[in-house]
């Protein structure tokens, strides 16, 4: 009975026992301690306080609101040319998408530098993304370009990307007679290579990560006015091809413009077609991009340049409201008739 009486008394002491760690075990004293022995308490007074005696430093955090109030001028800005944007391309007006594209060249090129990347593909795959509360008109660009890709295709080619905006710009100063109408098979082969790049390089960052390969693959530093000799002089080759190809890099080089062609499969408002597109040819020879292919509108090349849409609402051009004018003129022509016989 006294032995069980002593292991009910020991136990507990074993069970609490790794509660404490093993620092906190009494360490034996010296003959030149000037502590008097059995003083523990001294310790315990001291255990706790900042014996340095530093004065306590307040961290400032930065509130949602401070946060909000220095970005507000970019945030404003771009919500100003998201809204030029989506105006110039729901009215389908010429002036106002040159406007844009001035604007898109000035702000979004020279002034901010602020383009879609394949660096940013590649950090949303590997979740290295800017830090939100410091970079909110960045995600706000960047939602604008998924966003309205998913509505409407690739709106961010055709409108926002200071590059293509640049491009297309240049395109309307080139006489109509130095352009190389590239054949259609050439032109369906070699829209593939932007893809192709687009792996390649999403494939070398990940093996590598070594992102900074994206100057060589993208002319979008040409912004930042920072760059070698030799990618000055690509650059210049490149934009001398382009007087002659409409649109070269983006139609076959770009792959930011692949990725977004990929997600433009998912677009929910199409171009509308008209049963007459069957047969006519109006638009597929008016379209610089090759993205209308008898009557079928490829839309993963479609930048919703509204060539095509113009074309739809002509009533003189478009054989779809000559057709029902005809038939309209016809209908009165017999209701006359029906007239004056009867």
């Amino acid at each position: 009975m006294r032995r069980l009486w002593m292991l009910l008394f020991v136990l507990p002491l074993v069970w609490a026992g790794p509660v404490y760690p093993a620092f906190a075990t009494a360490q034996p004293t010296t003959d030149d301690s000037t502590e008097p022995p059995g003083d523990t308490n001294r310790g315990l007074e001291n255990e706790g306080k900042d014996l340095w005696d530093f004065d306590d430093e307040e961290e400032d955090v930065e509130t949602w609101g401070a946060l909000v109030r220095d970005q507000a001028p970019d945030l404003a800005l771009f919500t100003l040319f998201a809204t030029l944007t989506l105006v110039s391309f729901f009215r389908k007006s010429v002036w106002l998408k040159y406007v844009t594209f001035v604007a898109a060249i000035g702000y979004m090129g020279f002034a901010k530098s602020q383009l879609i990347s394949v660096v940013n593909i590649y950090g949303a795959m590997t979740g290295n993304m800017p830090v939100f509360r410091y970079s909110l008109a960045w995600y706000l660009f960047a939602a604008f370009t998924v966003v309205s890709t998913v509505l409407w295709g690739r709106l961010y080619c055709g409108r926002v990307c200071a590059y293509g905006a640049l491009t297309q710009l240049l395109d309307r100063f080139v006489p109509a007679r130095l352009r190389v109408n590239v054949p259609p098979w050439l032109e369906q082969r070699a829209a593939w290579v932007k893809y192709g790049l687009l792996a390649t390089t999403l494939l070398y960052f990940l093996v590598t990560a070594n992102i900074t390969a994206y100057r060589y693959v993208e002319p979008f530093w040409l912004f930042t006015r920072r760059g070698s000799t030799g990618m000055w002089i690509g650059l210049a080759v490149l934009l001398v091809v382009t007087v002659f190809v409409r649109n070269l890099y983006c139609r076959f080089l770009c792959p930011v413009g692949a990725a977004l062609g990929l997600l433009s499969k998912l677009t929910v408002f199409k171009i509308k077609r008209w049963s007459e597109c069957n047969t006519c040819k109006i638009c597929e020879k008016t379209c610089e991009w090759g993205a209308i292919r008898g009557p079928q509108i490829v839309m993963t090349e479609c930048v919703r340049c509204d060539d095509c849409e113009r074309l739809y609402h002509d009533t003189s051009r478009c054989p779809h409201w000559l057709i029902l004018a005809h038939a309209k003129l016809r209908g009165k022509l017999s209701s006359v008739k029906a007239a004056v016989t009867g």
